[in-house]
């Protein structure tokens, strides 16, 4: 088999490119904030040429959205304990560890930051929003499929995650209890 023939094999050079510069943004944006940074600051950081961080991602705000919605989707899987309230306390436990983690705000800034920042900006923000209430959609269908009442997609948002942030964002601490209390609110 020539070179033309071989496979691509995944986990390779491009998938360790893609971990640096991942790297590189969440760190840069943790020391400095949205903003305070080039791509090829986040080139140098990553050890790569910003002609590759263009070349695969076209800019800066696509690699943003791109690793927002890498770390949406590793950070938050969707549990399914076999009832709505067992999967929405678990869910609501694994969101409250992410956000008060080290990195913990970074989605919320970059969210943040994405909208005020033109059309582009704007639809990357839509597209974190849509993803998330794509992941909650397939809890909440799964229980109605059980039988379960569910709410909808908005309403775990309003009555669950966005509490949590708000909390994280002015200081305040997020208890077992409190999270749990949010559900059961809800519910």
């Amino acid at each position: 088999m020539n070179e033309r023939q071989r496979a691509r094999r995944p986990g390779g050079r491009s998938a360790r490119v893609g971990a640096e510069v991942h790297r590189a943004v969440t760190e840069l944006i943790n020391e400095r904030g949205y903003g305070n940074f080039t791509v090829g600051e986040v080139a140098a950081r990553a050890g790569v040429a910003d002609s590759s961080i263009y070349r695969r991602w076209g800019g800066l705000e696509t690699l943003l959205t791109d690793v927002a919605l890498t770390r949406l989707n590793a950070q938050s899987p969707m549990p399914d304990t076999g009832s709505l309230a067992g999967d929405l306390r678990t869910y609501a436990a694994q969101v409250a560890r992410e956000i008060t983690g080290p990195d913990g705000l970074l989605l919320v800034r970059l969210a943040v930051a994405l909208s005020s920042n033109g059309q582009q900006g704007q639809q990357a923000r839509d597209d974190l929003r849509a993803e998330r209430t794509r992941q909650l959609q397939c809890m909440l269908d799964r229980a109605r499929e059980r039988g379960e009442h569910a709410p909808d997609a908005f309403g775990v948002l309003d009555h669950i995650l966005a509490p949590m942030y708000i909390r994280v964002l002015f200081g305040m601490e997020l208890t077992p209890d409190y999270v749990d209390g949010l559900v059961d609110r809800l519910l």
